[in-house]
């Protein structure tokens, strides 16, 4: 069970069992359980919806409190992780004027500019008001998907565009991962979405349409991928996922 304890320590604040050292085995592999730790961020998240929306049903505006509510579990399971990656992806993208060098130094400045700051605003803005139409119309079981579906596409990063560094805990994932059953996954999760109907098709496209995007603009720029492409991937394909769904079922 060490590479998914290792994949929820990297991924949520949900306590785990202590490793103190890891094997680079296991970190390779440890990326294969991050469709799961998506699941069950998923499952916490509409759990929590259940329980908010019944403790708020009788308030006024109680679907935006709720939605508001949900939406900092959602931050606090996931530590702000993949927020801080949009920041600073954010900056770097606008900071750096399309040169890579200059793209590079902004990625690893810790602090964040005015671009970070609206961008983060903007995509929690988003997210609370989606969330609020999800809750107030019953559709909370969709928060399921949203967090492992975004997280299986994160193989598909490891699977098809190089990490840009030789060293880190990344390079050594992206070197171990095992292809052949990372492959099988992206193929289960995409099947999976047959059950969703002409929602899941419309997730499949959206998903495939912003990781081209991504991955275009990735190897133009920097070449390959980082862990912060990775954060504003998941944060940004959430989002997209979110909006799907209320605009096709809701």
């Amino acid at each position: 069970m060490s590479p998914f304890w290792i994949a929820l320590q990297f991924l949520t604040t949900v306590p785990t069992p202590k490793i103190n050292s890891y094997r680079d085995q296991q970190m390779g592999r440890s990326v294969l359980y991050y469709p799961l730790v998506g699941l069950l961020i998923g499952l916490i998240l509409w759990a929590s919806a259940h329980i908010i929306t019944q403790a708020s049903a009788d308030m006024t505006y109680g679907e935006l409190l709720s939605a508001a509510l949900v939406l900092t579990v959602w931050v606090a399971l996931t530590g702000a992780l993949h927020i801080d990656g949009l920041a600073d992806c954010a900056d770097a993208w606008m900071g750096g004027l399309g040169d890579k060098d200059k793209t590079f130094a902004i990625l690893k400045d810790p602090t964040s500019g005015p671009i970070a700051v609206t961008t983060i605003c903007l995509a929690l803005l988003l997210k609370w008001l989606c969330l609020s139409v999800l809750l107030a119309s019953s559709h909370a079981i969709y928060l399921v998907w949203v967090p492992l579906l975004s997280r299986g596409g994160i193989l598909v990063f490891f699977l098809s565009l190089p990490y840009v560094r030789d060293q880190g805990i990344a390079a050594t994932m992206a070197r171990i991962l095992p292809r052949k059953t990372a492959i099988g996954l992206c193929g289960l999760l995409g099947a999976s979405l047959l059950v969703l109907n002409t929602l899941g098709v419309v997730l499949l496209i959206a998903l495939s349409l912003l990781f081209l995007f991504f991955r275009r603009h990735l190897l133009k720029r920097l070449g390959g991928f980082t862990g912060d492409t990775l954060g504003a991937w998941v944060e940004c394909s959430e989002l997209l996922l979110l909006l799907c769904v209320v605009f096709t079922v809701v």
